[in-house]
């Protein structure tokens, strides 16, 4: 009975998995991928077989399908080639030396544009098949369209078979070979993939540089290369003997003659991606953190000697508050890769620059790895939510160094996000976060509002309905809905359950609009006996307001306004400060008395927001010093 009972429990847990925990109303689809890898470092090419299986679990039937194929956009003319090289013409403005400081990716510029033939990055379709069946399809830059002959029926699953050829291009933006610290192949956006589908239905998104969509599932993925390549990726390596007994070994380095080729062998479940990366000179540690183990793969010299290692034994701590924070990470690896271009996040692993300064490598690895969270398991659509994606990432690991790395010296964990936000302010580059990611007008705009932005969107939103009740919507956001693509609207939602407050409104205003908060102490005065403070909403975004109010003695007492549209009050994050509940502030009205116990002759300050958490464009008009 005991032994049925467990059996039972395991079978629940894995259909749990695998059915992504999907409510009736956001069904996800599925995809099995086995693709088997032959690579010819010599000529930078190889070639590709991939079974690709495929379970419609939407209620509609599809008459077509789509493919990614990233690498096309690294050839001159491409998409991406065009879109960076028009950004570039805008100057943003010129340095004290009379530099122009130029709206393009420092990566890309107009590299692309001056590939040639053996530098580009490709990838050729040599054959297709869907259930056996020559399938027939179209090409279009980096998406690949397929009508199909017999459409594919609700709740129903097919196979797609396909044999290709890919060149790695030139390391330019996350994937490619030969990148800036020597590491010979970053292997980002490498296979044909199937684009995601989902309840507003196909995102076929041309890759112009930004951001990715993808559908979780399960891969199996055997890559054969030169012996002398040391090989880390997404998933569990399944043949460790085979490949040799120092892949195993912690802070081993493998030598292998060159020549022939070994397999490696990876599986990875329930994920949305695979990434790996290749170098002879790799150097391979690991270290146990909670249950999972992390991996690092880095080239050693005279820096990475030392801050790979320390980075390590970094982890279990930065893993102790994320855990506490934001959930537990479900899998049973996860690889820090030396690689890539900058940081750029996959699933079960991230590549990242890694011949910096150890703070650097700490932030840089504390942010990949937390888009393991939102980028990974929640995974909104990043092409319409990027701020959902890189802002909650970028508040999460800003919250993680802050707990974790005494020697930060900020005021405040999301300093540098506001800062960040008042800067874009300032910029006059500025759009509302509902921008598709790469329908901005600039680089510079989009950088700073899905980043920082972003970042305060949370932190305000902690002002708003109390810091207390928004971390605790955190945990309750990622088990409602990892492995769901949630939207700005499900967010929202968990969020006005946890506090009870409406925010329908803060989504309208932050998200869908530039409008802006800059509340002012107008004046303070007497009337009838009673002391008042009047304030002043200058610009066009309503708040709550807290208002402190300090006397002669030190004596503090906190003022609290709520905004008519939240239809409640959050509660006191402060025990140790009184506070007063005021009647709501409507939002048409641009002033507001308030009233205060104290006469007016006591008073030393008025402040508004004191803890800095409102993103007040001015904040030289908060305080009243008496």
């Amino acid at each position: 009975m005991k032994q049925t009972t467990k059996c039972l429990l395991v079978c629940l847990l894995v259909a749990g998995w695998h059915t992504a925990e999907a409510q009736s109303d956001r069904w996800q689809q599925r995809v099995k991928y086995v693709m088997d890898i032959n690579m010819d470092v010599a000529a930078n090419r190889f070639s590709g077989k991939q079974k690709l299986q495929y379970t419609n679990n939407s209620p509609d039937t599809l008459y077509k399908v789509f493919y990614h194929l990233y690498w096309n956009a690294f050839q001159p003319g491409s998409m991406m080639d065009v879109r960076s090289r028009e950004l570039g013409q805008t100057v943003l403005y010129k340095d004290k030396n009379g530099n122009e400081k130029r709206d393009w990716d420092g990566r890309v510029t107009d590299r692309i544009s001056k590939l040639q033939p053996d530098q580009i990055g490709y990838q050729k379709i040599l054959s297709l098949k869907r259930d056996g069946a020559n399938q027939q399809y179209n090409v279009i830059g980096t998406i690949l369209e397929v009508p199909l002959a017999k459409p594919v029926l609700p709740h129903s699953t097919t196979t797609f078979d396909m044999e290709f050829e890919a060149q790695v291009p030139v390391q330019i933006r996350r994937s490619g070979r030969n990148n800036s610290e020597g590491v010979d192949y970053s292997m980002a956006q490498w296979y044909p993939k199937m684009c995601e589908y989902d309840y507003e239905g196909w995102h076929p998104t041309p890759y112009i540089a930004r951001e990715f969509y993808g559908i979780w599932g399960d891969y199996e993925v055997n890559i054969a290369i030169d012996k002398k390549f040391v090989v880390a990726a997404t998933g569990s390596l399944q043949n460790p003997n085979q490949i040799g007994h120092g892949y195993e070994m912690t802070g081993s380095k493998v030598l292998r003659p060159a020549g022939e080729k070994l397999t490696w062998r990876f599986v990875a479940p329930n994920v949305h991606d695979f990434v790996w990366a290749a170098d002879p000179d790799y150097k391979h540690i690991t270290q146990q953190v909670d249950g999972f183990t992390a991996h690092f793969f880095y080239i050693e010299n005279e820096i990475t000697k030392t801050t790979w290692p320390a980075l390590a034994k970094m982890i279990p701590d930065a893993y102790k508050y994320i855990k506490a924070h934001y959930g537990p990470y479900p899998y049973k690896s996860y690889s820090f890769i030396q690689g890539g271009d900058g940081g750029m996040e996959y699933p079960m692993a991230t590549l990242i620059m890694g011949n910096g300064k150890l703070e650097g490598l700490y932030g840089l690895a504390a942010h990949e790895w937390m888009h393991t969270w939102y980028q990974g398991m929640l995974a909104t659509n990043e092409s319409l939510y990027p701020w959902m994606d890189e802002g909650f990432t970028t508040f999460a690991e800003n919250n993680v160094v802050f707990h974790t790395l005494d020697s930060l010296k900020t005021p405040t964990a999301q300093t540098s996000a506001y800062n960040g936000y008042f800067a874009l302010l300032r910029s006059g580059y500025e759009e509302p976060l509902s921008t598709h990611s790469d329908h901005y007008n600039s680089n510079y705009g989009y950088s700073l509002s899905a980043y920082s932005k972003g970042a305060v969107f949370l932190e305000q939103l902690g002002y708003i309905i109390g810091a207390s009740a928004r971390d605790k919507g955190l945990l309750k956001y990622y088990w409602e809905w990892r492995f769901k693509h949630p939207n700005v609207n499900d967010f929202v939602r968990v969020m006005e359950k946890e506090s009870g407050l409406q925010l329908d409104w803060y989504k309208q205003y932050f998200v869908y609009t530039t409008k802006h908060i800059d509340y002012a102490v107008d004046s303070a005065f007497e009337s009838n006996g009673k002391t008042f403070v009047r304030l002043q909403r200058v610009d066009n975004m309503p708040m709550p307001i807290d208002l402190l109010i300090t006397g002669k003695d030190g004596k503090k007492v906190m003022h609290y306004i709520p905004m008519s549209l939240m239809f409640g009050s959050k509660p006191n994050e402060d025990s140790s400060i009184p506070r007063v509940v005021h009647d709501y502030w409507p939002w048409t009205n641009r002033t507001y008395d308030v009233e205060v116990n104290i006469p007016l002759s006591e008073i030393v300050k008025i402040e508004i927001d004191p803890s800095e958490r409102m993103a007040d464009v001015n904040r030289n008009n908060n305080v009243m010093n008496r």
